[in-house]
């Protein structure tokens, strides 16, 4: 798998930027498929920093409705990468 493929955004929510700058830990999308390895290879590689711990969970699509209609969006998966000290990421700078 292309180390663009694995990752397909960062997430940027209250709690991801607390957990950025108190214990050094982004959150990103990532493709289903990829493991664990693939994972901080592809974040090593795209964003020139040394990962120390990668934590992954599998997040369940919620239900949707629109009117009577309703349905599932689709599962995702969500990787937790730890960041040597010291080190950033610009979580801006993700290539498309």
């Amino acid at each position: 798998m292309n180390f663009t493929e694995v990752l397909i955004s960062p997430i940027l929510s209250e709690k991801s930027v607390t957990m950025k700058d108190t214990q050094n830990r982004y959150c990103f999308r990532v493709n289903p498929k990829a493991n664990k390895t693939e994972i901080k290879k592809a974040i090593e590689t795209l964003f020139k920093v040394t990962v120390k711990a990668v934590r992954t969970a599998n997040m369940p699509g919620k239900l949707h409705k629109v009117g009577r209609h309703e349905g599932y969006r689709s599962d995702w998966k969500k990787a937790m990468v730890t960041v040597k000290a010291g080190q950033k990421i610009d979580v801006t700078d993700l290539p498309k």
